[in-house]
């Protein structure tokens, strides 16, 4: 393995996920209000974070083919590019006040996110096991970027447009259409090699001859290993409780007559739990082990589910939602190399994309939910459907990681 090469990879892939997360929080930022606003009904606030996340979840699985027979880069840079066309599109929805294009826009961009998630997998497969969380948790620093750029470029953007006489709400699908075009262009120029050719060779020299010819698994006989099954559910609970936390918050604030300005600094801070820690957090990840953090981060869901209803200062829901993000990071970050752990590197490509798909399957259902159950229950019944699915969570780790004859899972 050449290092340096591996790590000039992890640095472009770091650039074009800052600027893909930049876009997609500067539009998660104002979806829910302008979803509102178009549709003429508050019922329809998580239709389109649910319409992304349903869009994620169903071309998780086939771009993760993609990247399996064209490698990591053709993947990418199709979904980069999916997502500049879904920026043209939300432009055209908020400027005609199309709430059906709006959800056009939404597909698009779910897709993009489909493959631009896999890019982690991308920068765990250019260094050995021993350093996978931290490098993992590198790359999902690169939300970050997107924490303080995205909710900081709504302003902007916004006045950018009213000085064309356009509705200042097209603001972010104008920055999400301008950043993932340089995301897509920047993986297919310069993401060479391909990661997957990386990961190979790593492999094969790490590996004995006789564990270089075993060849792959059956799909149900690893779908059904301890280690992916624990996997698979962590990253289902933590991206669902976060998500339908987060997607009603700005519709929440909204009703307490907060400014753009206000939402935006919330959700930056959000976004700064989420990404801003993840190096630190890899570190911990290999230092301690994969189990501990998922009982700390659903322990940090809960408490910020406990603590979000108490008050409407901006202030205060700037640390709760720090808090969920920080959660979310803990319980990402280590599902995610929990997961790449368990599988040799033929059958990565093809569990992943099912992991993919099955997190944000359910996720788009806790989205789609999220409104009705908004409107019904208010703020407080949000936060306490993130509590009960944190503390069933707690129960599952428990159950699946209990200690097995020949099946150790302490990593």
């Amino acid at each position: 393995m050449n290092r340096a090469i591996s790590n000039r990879l992890l640095y472009v892939l770091f650039i074009a996920q800052s600027m893909f997360s930049a876009s997609q929080i500067a539009v998660i930022t104002l979806t829910a209000i302008v979803a509102v606003r178009l549709a003429g009904t508050e019922s329809v606030a998580g239709m389109p974070s649910t319409t992304v996340t349903f869009a994620q979840a169903l071309s998780a699985l086939p771009i993760a083919m993609l990247m399996g027979r064209q490698g990591r880069r053709l993947g990418l840079t199709v979904g980069y590019a999916i997502g500049a066309i879904g920026g043209l599109v939300g432009l055209v929805a908020v400027a005609t006040v199309s709430f059906p294009l709006l959800l056009v826009s939404s597909v698009m961009l779910g897709i993009a996110r489909g493959s631009a998630e896999q890019g982690r997998f991308a920068a765990g497969e250019l260094f050995p096991e021993s350093e996978r969380a931290r490098m993992i948790g590198r790359l999902v620093f690169a939300g970050t970027i997107g924490a303080i750029g995205g909710p900081l470029l709504v302003t902007p953007s916004g006045n950018l447009l009213a000085g064309f006489g356009q509705d200042p709400d097209m603001g972010p699908w104008a920055v999400a259409f301008v950043l993932n075009t340089l995301s897509s262009l920047l993986i297919f120029f310069l993401l060479r090699p391909d990661p997957m050719v990386i990961g190979r060779e790593i492999a094969a020299a790490q590996a004995s001859t006789n564990e270089i010819k075993e060849t792959a698994r059956p799909l149900a006989t690893l779908l059904m290993l301890p280690r992916v099954q624990l996997a698979v559910i962590s990253a289902v609970i933590f991206q669902s409780v976060m998500v339908i936390l987060m997607v009603m918050t700005p519709l929440y604030m909204d009703h307490h007559n907060h400014g753009r300005d206000h939402i935006s600094f919330v959700i930056a801070m959000h976004t700064l739990g989420m990404f801003g820690l993840s190096a630190l957090t890899g570190y911990l990840i290999d230092r301690f082990g994969r189990i501990p953090m998922l009982y700390i981060g659903a322990g940090v869901l809960i408490l910020s589910a406990v603590l979000s209803p108490l008050s409407v200062d901006e202030y205060i829901l700037a640390v709760t939602l720090f808090l969920l993000g920080l959660g979310w990071n803990f319980g990402y970050v280590a599902s995610s190399s929990l997961l790449a752990d368990t599988l040799r590197g033929v059958e990565r490509v093809r569990v992943q994309g099912i992991n993919e798909s099955l997190v944000f399957l359910f996720a788009g259902f806790g989205s789609l939910a999220a409104g009705p159950l908004f409107e019904t229950g208010g703020y407080q019944a949000i936060n306490n459907a993130g509590v009960v699915l944190s503390v069933a969570f707690i129960g599952v780790v428990w159950w699946l990681a209990r200690p097995r004859a020949n099946q150790p899972i302490s990593a």
